[in-house]
């Protein structure tokens, strides 16, 4: 009796925000490592929609580009000039994995806004592994190109003497967390985000602050096209500056 009368008091306005986010199979069933989920489907979705736009739309390439091509050409000179002024002339060569992180991201992102869409980029399970691609990339590269010159990214010759050993132990803990911040993020404010929209949309059913829930919908779902793109452009021109380092520790 209980139970039922705090549902009807509920009166419908009962919403979980964060069930978005859920991992579910989409056959049913429990879930292992081989089972295909809403994860997989929208990772799938992503990289057809990234081949759409930079492979067929370029094809057939012309003076007079369409507007899948501008696009192509537009995320193309956009990525590259990034690289180029970030890493130098030098850090060109890595333009290829850059790009595609870039276009992954802003991809997934972009999906997410469609309703109904799983936002991959909201899991830490995916940003991590792309944050520890970059980190393993940048550290490994450093001691390739370097040597134990690369260890100098630590060691602050401008600082006092004194300071050295506190200032290397400082620079060596923020480099190792370089991949929580870079992952979390990504995750935590696409996640926020969408977890807000929801929230709104839950007291849509109201009829008395409808037209107020709409509004804030609509002034939010904005926000997050600008969001969809900023965290892609941060996360992406974050792994040029970790590049830099790599190339250039004794900057």
């Amino acid at each position: 009796m209980a139970s039922e009368a705090h549902g009807e008091k509920a009166g419908g306005l009962e919403f979980h925000p964060m069930d978005q986010f859920n991992v579910e199979s989409l056959f049913g069933g429990p879930i292992a490592w081989y089972t295909p989920t809403n994860v997989t489907l929208w990772l799938a979705l992503s990289i057809v929609a990234i081949i759409a736009l930079m492979v067929l739309t370029t094809t057939k390439r012309s003076m007079v580009p369409s507007r899948g091509q501008s696009v192509a050409e537009l995320a193309y000179v956009f990525i590259y000039k990034m690289v180029e002024d970030v890493t130098g002339k030098d850090g060109v060569v890595y333009f290829p994995y850059i790009m595609t992180l870039f276009l992954f991201i802003v991809t997934a992102n972009f999906l997410g806004l469609i309703p109904t869409a799983f936002t991959t980029t909201s899991h830490f399970a995916a940003t991590i592994v792309l944050a520890l691609a970059v980190f393993l990339t940048v550290t490994i590269l450093g001691f390739v190109k370097n040597g134990t010159k690369f260890l100098g990214l630590f060691w602050v010759t401008s600082a006092p003497l004194a300071l050295r050993p506190i200032l290397a132990l400082i620079e060596v803990i923020s480099y190792f967390v370089r991949p929580v911040s870079h992952s979390i993020r990504l995750a935590g404010n696409v996640m926020a985000g969408h977890a807000v929209i929801k929230v709104f949309a839950g007291f849509a059913a109201v009829t008395v602050i409808s037209p107020v829930s709409i509004l804030a919908i609509t002034a939010m779902y904005g926000l997050e096209v600008l969001v969809a793109f900023i965290q892609a452009y941060v996360f992406t021109i974050l792994t040029c500056v970790y590049l830099k380092d790599a190339l250039h520790p004794s900057h």
